[in-house]
C-alpha cells in the first residue's frame, strides 16, 4: 500500500524524502501543497518533474480521493464522492452561498443509526473516519475552490466573483458525529487552528447520542449543535428513529440545551417533513399534520431554538414521499403562530441527489 504523505509528521515527511535521495526542503514544497488540498503530485509545479513522476509512483497525497463529482445546475452547489484507502466511500457537499462558502462533511463511513427515511443508513456501519480523513474533505472542497478562482466559473447568487476560502463547516454527512466524537472533536480543533474557521461558523449534528452532547458540554468549545428532532412524540419517533429507544425527547432536549445555553447559542432543530403514499396514490402526512406541529410547539416554546423545516429528499428505497408545499407552509405557520422561530431550509444541489448516503449508495459497486 502505497504511503500517505498527508498522514505523515513533517520529521516523518522529511525522512521520507531524504530517502528517496533529495533535500530536505523539498519536504517544506510537499506539505504546503498538501495543505492546499493536492488530488496528486502533477500539480506540484515547483517539483522537478522526474521527482513528480516518482512520487505518483510511490506514493499518495490524501487519505482520501475523488471517485465522482457532481455540480448543481445553478453551480452553487458541488457533491464529491470520495474513496478511502480500504476502499470505503463517503461523501462531502460544497456549498457556495452568499455568506460564504459552505462543506457539509462525513464523519463514518456509512452509519448505525437506522433512521427509516435514510440512505446513509441502508448499508450500515463500516468503520469511523479518522481525523484526517475528516481533515481532508475540507481540503478537497479547497481545491475545488482553488480552481473556481482560477478559471472564475463560479458566482455567488449575488452576483460576486466567488474568490473565497472554505469559511463554514456542518459535520452533516454520512454518518453519525458523536458515535466518533473525539476524533469530530480532533477534526474541529485542527479547523480552527490550521485554517482559522470560528468556532461558531462550525456545526455539529446528531440524532441524539446524549453521552457525546455532553462530552461537547465538557470539551467547551461554542460551536453550534444541531438536533435530528423529526417527531415531537416518543411515540412517533421510535417509529422511525430507533436512537430514541435509548435516548428519549426529554433526555436528548436536556443535554442538547444544556450544551446550546452554556455559549447562549440557539438550539438547531433539524425536521425532516414526511409523507407517505395513501391508498387514493395521494401524500398523507406523516409527522407533519397541525397535531404535530402544535406538539412540536409545546415542546419548544419558550426556549432559545431555531427549526429547521426540510421537505423530505426522495430515496429509492424507501416509501416516504414528500408532503406538499401547502402542507409545508400550514406546519410552518403553526409554528410561527407558537411564537417558535422556524425556517424552511432551501434546496441546495437537489439535482444532483442531495439526499445524504444517495451517491454513495448508487455507485457503491457490490458486494458492498
Amino acid at each position: 500500500m502505497k504511503p500517505i504523505l498527508f498522514n505523515l509528521t513533517d520529521a516523518e515527511l522529511t525522512q521520507f524524502v531524504e530517502n528517496i535521495g533529495q533535500p530536505k526542503f523539498r519536504a517544506k514544497q510537499i506539505r504546503e501543497w498538501l495543505q492546499r488540498g493536492a488530488p496528486d503530485f502533477s500539480v506540484m509545479k515547483n517539483l522537478p518533474e522526474k521527482l513528480r513522476n516518482q512520487l505518483n509512483d510511490m506514493a499518495q497525497t490524501l487519505p482520501v480521493h475523488v471517485v465522482k463529482k457532481l455540480e448543481s445546475s445553478d453551480k452553487q452547489t458541488t457533491k464529491f464522492l470520495l474513496e478511502l484507502n480500504d476502499c470505503e466511500q463517503i461523501e462531502c457537499v460544497l456549498m457556495r452561498t452568499s455568506y460564504g462558502n459552505s462543506v457539509c462533511v462525513s464523519s463514518q463511513a456509512g452509519c448505525a443509526m437506522g433512521c427509516k427515511f435514510c440512505a446513509s443508513t441502508l448499508m450500515g456501519l463500516k468503520r469511523n473516519l479518522t481525523v484526517n480523513e475528516i481533515f481532508s474533505q475540507i481540503l478537497v472542497a479547497q481545491w475545488e475552490l482553488r480552481i473556481d478562482r482560477e478559471s472564475d466559473r463560479h458566482i455567488h447568487p449575488n452576483g460576486d466573483a466567488n474568490n473565497g476560502d472554505v469559511s463554514h463547516i456542518v459535520v452533516m454527512g454520512t454518518g453519525e458525529p458523536l458515535q466518533n466524537t473525539e476524533n469530530v472533536i480532533g477534526f474541529i480543533e485542527r479547523a480552527n487552528s490550521e485554517m482559522g474557521i470560528g468556532w461558531r461558523k462550525i456545526t455539529v449534528s446528531t440524532c441524539g447520542i446524549v453521552p457525546g452532547i455532553k462530552e461537547l458540554t465538557k470539551w467547551g468549545r461554542p460551536i453550534n449543535l444541531a438536533i435530528s428532532l423529526h417527531a415531537p412524540t416518543d411515540e412517533l419517533r421510535s417509529k422511525i428513529m430507533p436512537i430514541n429507544n435509548k435516548y428519549p425527547l426529554s433526555t436528548v432536549l436536556d443535554a442538547a440545551f444544556e450544551f446550546s445555553g452554556l455559549h447562549n447559542r440557539q438550539l438547531m432543530i433539524e425536521y425532516i417533513l414526511l409523507a407517505v403514499r395513501g391508498e387514493n396514490g395521494e401524500p398523507e402526512l406523516l409527522n407533519c399534520t397541525a397535531e404535530y406541529a402544535e406538539k412540536l410547539s409545546e415542546l419548544l416554546r419558550g426556549k432559545n431554538c431555531m427549526v429547521n423545516l426540510i421537505p423530505w429528499n426522495t430515496v429509492d428505497e424507501r416509501d416516504f414521499v414528500s408532503p406538499s408545499g401547502n402542507a409545508v407552509h400550514r406546519f410552518q405557520d403553526i409554528l410561527i403562530k407558537n411564537g417558535i422561530h422556524t425556517r424552511i431550509r432551501r434546496e441546495r444541489g437537489n439535482d444532483i441527489g442531495s439526499a445524504c448516503g444517495q451517491l454513495r449508495l448508487n455507485n457503491k459497486k457490490q458486494p458492498y
